[in-house]
């Protein structure tokens, strides 16, 4: 079976550690919206070692100087969703990095569990 982060051509990262790896989204939540993936091809976060987990932590302070000097957010969702009912669409390991805009939702209280915004793209 094929994975499409397996195949995940290098050209397209945005930055890269020995563990794991970020690239802009395809199907964007909001604008700059990052995917921080495991190198090792696995499902679930609870699978992960420590040293993919810090990997994959340290790599989302990096990719948050880069959104903050090129997007400029007001606010950042950060998530994992682990399993289909969870909404998982891509059975490997990936963290999403959501840069949040003032004005993006009517009301953001409530954070990801109300996110409703149009997908955006750039």
């Amino acid at each position: 079976m094929s994975c499409i982060f397996c195949e995940y051509n290098k050209k397209d990262y945005i930055l890269e550690n020995e563990l794991s790896y970020a690239i802009y989204d395809k199907f964007p939540v909001n604008k700059g919206h990052v995917l921080i993936i495991s190198k090792r091809h696995f499902q679930s976060f609870f699978e992960a070692t420590e040293e993919e987990i810090k990997a994959m932590y340290s790599l989302s302070h990096e990719v948050k100087k880069i959104l903050d000097k090129e997007f400029n957010p007001d606010g950042y969702n950060i998530g994992i969703n682990v399993g289909l009912t969870a909404g998982q669409t891509v059975m490997h390991l990936h963290m999403h990095i959501i840069p949040r805009y003032k004005g993006d939702i009517d009301n953001p209280r409530g954070g990801i569990r109300n996110i409703k915004v149009p997908l955006v793209e750039y």
